[in-house]
Parts: structure tokens; C-alpha cells; sequence
């Protein structure tokens, strides 16, 4: 059965997540802090991890640096509550590993899509090009999908599932352009008008970070105005 951690210092916030989780079919562990949930994120190993910013003993952002810092939930896949127009947390977790995030107030139906379209990724089945491959290389890149592992210029780099996902794609679909709104939808399978397509330019900033030598002059994931993005397969492009 799929896991979901739920950790949120406010038990009535808790306690609708969880049920709104559980009438989906999980099997749903809760924490109030952020020491506590790493221990129950050790011991139970869940399949999502739904998470918020502000909270007491370890915070989202730190407690989410320690899931990525574990080979074995490295990959779990982590949805932060925030609060509204806290635009500092949002960035602060993405950068940290976050995949997506979402504002307090909220609506549980919202959750709940959010909530399946991040499940959907677990486990990389649909991971390949359209060809069936399982690497992707690019100038002085090399993506291994079946590894989950990304190299620079023959250097590891680490990479998170979300980063995976949108790298993925836009190397197997070189020279196309797609806007925000594409690649929620056909990266991360959101359905429309239910994320922000603003995750798309974090996500895409922090790939630029560890693949580009110059992420303000990208070689590879180029900004198409008012168009979106495309990826850009220059054999002579410079690492980071």
C-alpha cells in the first residue's frame, strides 16, 4: 500500500490531511515535528512525504536536506505547505530538494491531485526516451535513467526526481519549445490549472545550477520568450 507522511505542527491541519488521504487509499503516518517525522520517515519509508515549512526542533527546509541526504529516501518525493505569498519558503524549498509546494489556506481536493501527480512518479517506469533508451548524453551530459544518476563532464551531479523528470524530457525532445503549463502536464502529469507554473522556472534554475557553466548564458535549457523552454543539444557546450 502506498505510505504518505504528513508533518504539521497544527493537529487540526493534520488530522483533515489525513483523512482526505486515507478516502484515497493510503496508509497515512503523521508527525508534529520535524525530528520525530525524520525518524518515522526512517522507519517507515514512505512513498511521499507532505510537508511543512515552519515547524518546531527541525524545520521543512532542514528536515527535507536530511531525506536528500539518505540513499534511501533520496528519491521520495516531498509536497510543502506554505503559507501564502511566502515566496522566501517556496524557493528555499525547491532549492533544498523540494518537488512542489503549495499555499495555506488550500483546498483538500487540490491536495489530493497534487498528491497523485507526485505518486505517479515513484518508482520511474515511464522513464525513457521515445526510442526506448535508457541514457541520454548531450555535449558534457550523460543521464542514465535507470540509475537516476546525472554526470558533467564525467563528474557525478546530484539530481532530484523532480529535476530528473524535466531534464529527462526536454533532452528527449531536443530543439522543441514548451511552455510552463506543457510541462506541468506532460512532465509531472499535474492536470491542468492545478499547479503553478512557476515551480517549472525554480526547477529549472536549479538544473541550470549544476549543469551550466554560465546559468545567466544557458547553453542547454534555453527561455524562449514568452514561448517557455527548449533544450538545446550543443556538443560543445561548457559544463558548470
Amino acid at each position: 500500500m502506498t505510505r504518505v507522511l504528513v508533518v504539521d505542527d497544527e493537529p487540526d491541519l493534520v488530522w483533515g490531511v489525513r483523512h482526505a488521504l486515507l478516502d484515497e487509499g493510503y496508509e497515512v503516518h503523521a508527525a508534529h515535528d520535524g525530528v520525530a517525522a525524520l525518524e518515522s520517515a526512517r522507519q517507515q519509508r514512505p512513498d511521499l512525504v507532505v510537508l511543512d515549512v515552519m515547524m518546531p526542533k527541525l524545520d521543512g527546509i532542514g528536515l527535507c536536506r536530511e531525506l536528500r541526504r539518505d540513499p534511501s529516501l533520496a528519491s521520495v518525493p516531498v509536497l510543502f505547505l506554505t503559507v501564502r505569498h511566502t515566496v522566501e519558503d517556496k524557493i528555499k524549498g525547491l532549492d533544498e530538494g523540494g518537488d512542489d509546494y503549495l499555499c495555506k489556506p488550500f483546498e483538500l481536493g487540490e491536495l489530493k491531485a497534487r498528491a497523485r501527480a507526485l505518486l505517479r512518479r515513484v518508482g520511474g517506469a515511464n522513464l525513457s526516451t521515445p526510442d526506448g533508451s535508457r541514457v541520454l548524453s548531450a555535449g558534457l551530459l550523460r543521464l542514465d535513467l535507470r540509475a537516476r544518476t546525472l554526470e558533467v563532464d564525467g563528474q557525478p551531479v546530484p539530481i532530484t526526481p523532480a529535476e530528473l523528470k524535466l531534464l529527462s524530457f526536454l533532452m528527449a525532445h531536443p530543439g522543441q519549445v514548451f511552455s510552463s503549463r506543457q510541462l506541468l502536464e506532460r512532465v509531472w502529469g499535474y492536470p491542468p490549472h492545478t499547479s503553478d507554473p512557476g515551480l517549472v522556472r525554480w526547477h529549472v534554475k536549479n538544473l541550470r545550477e549544476k549543469i551550466e557553466r554560465d546559468p545567466a548564458n544557458a547553453a542547454y535549457i534555453r527561455t524562449m520568450a514568452r514561448h517557455g523552454y527548449m533544450f538545446e543539444r550543443r556538443q560543445n557546450a561548457s559544463s558548470r
